[in-house]
């Protein structure tokens, strides 16, 4: 829909220098009367007139601007939300019905913060802080229910719980996020010796221990030497199913063992334990 309303014959706020000529150009653009914004709005309904669709489209820009700048504590930039929320727009002028009764403003916000909210989530934080909807509802809403800068008490914590209707150890948990920081795996190049380590200066790397991965590979080496002595307490037979059975990489079936030395497949199966308990004998010795 996007694309079409871009062709569609009517002048563009031009988006190419700084944002605020953007906002200016579209605080230019006439808002629209409830009589012309019905009439619109029916017209690209009823005959998907996509250039009545861009004049609802632009005659509204203003307001995702207006509803953008609320979002301006989140440390995002303005342009990019008010990119987003011009997407949430489109989108509910795209579902907007005029016989419901309902300015489009009064529709399209909530499809606006939408996308707006959706937007500050994915980019907010590099660790994603809401994922639950009890959750997203307390990251736009916990910073003004707190009363106070710092951490909240008991009876703050109860407060916002109950006004917002989602537990209070979501309540605490959401706090401890949004609290929080992300830094850097790696120390910074222009770090000085005074700052705090960075997480590669303290995280163990347990396949680091050079004893550890000599220990390791003397265990291993014993391990098969051990298994290989077992083997060969094993009669050629006895040592030919084990083999197959267990340590090829195509293993054999009972079956098909039992086809080719003209016997049971019970008789394979127990000639099979027998020489495990054979093999587990020499290995303990």
């Amino acid at each position: 829909m996007s694309q079409a309303l871009v062709t569609a014959n009517l002048p563009v706020p031009s988006v190419v220098g700084s944002l605020d000529a953007y906002i200016a150009a579209v605080h230019r653009i006439p808002v629209l009367s409830q009589d012309e914004e019905q009439a619109l709005s029916r017209r690209y309904r009823e005959e998907n007139d996509l250039a009545s669709a861009r004049k609802l489209v632009m005659s509204h820009l203003r307001f995702v601007v207006h509803v953008a700048r609320g979002y301006s504590g989140y440390g995002l930039q303005l342009a990019d939300l008010i990119q987003e929320g011009n997407i949430g727009l489109m989108k509910a002028v795209k579902r907007f019905d005029p016989d419901q009764g309902v300015r489009l403003v009064s529709f399209a916000v909530h499809w606006i913060r939408a996308e707006m909210h959706e937007f500050i989530l994915r980019n907010w934080r590099i660790v994603k802080v809401a994922t639950t909807k009890a959750q997203r509802k307390l990251f736009f809403n916990l910073r003004k229910s707190k009363k106070r800068l710092g951490w909240m008490n008991a009876e703050e914590v109860r407060l916002v719980a109950r006004d917002l209707g989602v537990p209070e150890a979501t309540v605490r948990e959401m706090e401890s996020r949004l609290s929080g920081r992300d830094i850097g795996f790696e120390a910074p190049a222009d770090a000085d010796d005074d700052a705090r380590p960075a997480p590669e200066a303290f995280l163990v790397d347990e396949g680091a221990d050079p004893y550890q991965n000599v220990a390791d590979a003397d265990q291993a080496d014993n391990q098969l030497e051990a298994l290989s002595g077992a083997l060969q307490t094993l009669d050629e037979r006895s040592r030919d199913i084990i083999q197959r059975r267990w340590l090829n990489e195509q293993k054999a079936t009972l079956q098909d063992l039992a086809d080719e030395y003209g016997v049971s497949a019970e008789r394979i199966r127990q000639v099979e334990a027998n020489a495990m308990k054979k093999m587990r004998a020499a290995i303990a010795a």
